[in-house]
């Protein structure tokens, strides 16, 4: 199958410019002059974006599916330019901590997924026998937790276990990714409505203590580290300091901690609850100014939808902590990115061209010969107001309804086929190619 798309604003790595984008059998054959004669898809003024590829997606099927699934997570990934997800090891079940669970998750998403879609093992107590098994069949790497997980199936790790774990890793060359909050440091919300109660009890510090030893342990393993949804900016010189000492250390944040303001948040409303939290004006300041000089590497989603039961108690303490955004993640960061000056190149590589590094998918997340021809058709100038009924994922329930988004997703290829809805994504295994 051969087709070509054409548009005057083709992100290329670190430049936009008018092109031609010519694709033979889901790759990306050649960058072609835009006003080359050949039959193609007119993108008018629309840009075109490589496919985003989000590494922290909690899909939840098999075991909590009436939270999600892999059918509307991946058609709401579709919708926002997403083309590549990892999902996380928890909250299906089983969680993904041996082969064994690895297969059960497999089967339960064949034939379901409008993206490709990878998996994370899960590093717990107890399984690190199992690390090795899983590592050979094919997962991206390993997630813990260093407080508890939400979820009493997935135990987070003690010190000592943390550093079996990294030396393990290590061992492996595995890519360890790590919920970095020290459980000394988080304390119980109550029964509160109150977002400044929950703020409270899950202070800076405790992204910071773990951070801090998350990095001493990973320098003295030589091991793989990345640190998960960075949200306190108190950690920012630390990661900033492991990475100049040669520490193999990375960090991620999400749209959440970018563009929402703890001072925002209404009494009562839990939709806003994630773990760890949405902080400042200021600290939001900061990471961006991390994301702009490289101490932060990527933005990806944290994608964690639950019911509307679990979600909407209206009590911080009781409501289940995740976000469900994504759908919305390409517009919510443009939006916010262009108004701090930033481009479109910026964003791609955040979203698309780190998160595939970081989790070695070759020929992803970028425009060039040779690399799959995953695309997205964006208008960067249309806007719309969010209205959960009209999301993708499985419940209506979203802290940015209402609010008006610059940026719109008009079409999304996958290997260079539209993609419709239909499950047409493939399963991945760690090293895969294709």
């Amino acid at each position: 199958m051969s087709i070509a798309i054409r548009s005057k604003r083709v992100v290329l790595p670190g430049e936009v410019r008018p092109a031609t984008v010519r694709v033979v059998d889901g790759r990306i054959d050649a960058i072609l002059p835009y006003d080359v004669p050949v039959p193609a898809i007119d993108c008018a003024a629309d840009a075109l974006l490589p496919g985003l590829v989000d590494t922290h997606v909690h899909v939840n099927e098999p075991g909590r599916t009436e939270w999600e699934g892999f059918a509307t997570a991946t058609r709401a990934a579709a919708a926002g330019g997403v083309t590549t997800l990892l999902d996380m090891p928890l909250n299906s079940l089983p969680p993904t901590v041996d082969a064994d669970a690895l297969e059960v998750k497999r089967r339960a998403a064949g034939g379901q997924c409008a993206v490709d879609v990878g998996f994370w093992g899960g590093a717990i107590p107890g399984n690190l026998a199992a690390l090795e098994p899983l590592h050979d069949n094919g997962v991206y790497g390993f997630k813990c937790f260093l407080a508890d997980s939400g979820v009493p199936e997935f135990p987070p790790l003690n010190a000592e276990q943390l550093d079996a774990v990294l030396a393990e890793t290590g061992r492996l060359d595995a890519l360890l990714i790590v919920h970095a909050e020290a459980s000394d440091r988080v304390r119980q919300a109550g029964n509160s409505p109150h977002y400044r109660d929950f703020l409270g009890s899950r202070p800076a510090e405790a992204e910071l203590d773990a951070i801090t030893q998350l990095a001493a342990m990973a320098a003295r393993h030589g091991a793989r580290v990345h640190v998960l949804h960075l949200s306190a900016a108190d950690a920012l010189d630390t990661i900033k300091t492991a990475k100049r000492s040669g520490a193999r250390i990375s960090a991620e944040t999400c749209p959440h901690y970018l563009v929402l303001d703890a001072a925002d948040v209404p009494d009562g409303a839990t939709a806003f609850k994630c773990c760890p939290p949405i902080r400042g004006g200021d600290n939001a300041d900061a990471l961006w100014a991390a994301l702009a000089d490289g101490t932060i590497d990527c933005v990806v989603s944290d994608h964690s939808p639950a019911t509307p039961e679990l979600k909407n108690t209206g009590c911080f303490g009781t409501a289940w902590g995740g976000i469900a955004s994504l759908q919305l993640g390409l517009p919510l960061v443009w939006t916010e990115a262009r108004r701090r000056g930033f481009a479109l190149t910026d964003v791609v590589r955040w979203m698309a061209a780190a998160p595939a590094a970081l989790a070695g998918l070759p020929g992803r997340g970028r425009i060039e010969a040779g690399a799959k021809a995953d695309l997205v058709r964006f208008d960067p100038d249309a806007t719309f107001t969010v209205d959960p009924a009209a999301l993708a994922h499985r419940h209506p329930v979203s802290p940015y309804a209402g609010r008006e988004l610059t940026g719109v997703v008009r079409q999304t290829w996958l290997a260079g086929r539209a993609v419709s809805g239909e499950p047409t994504g493939r399963l991945l295994s760690r090293g895969d190619t294709r």
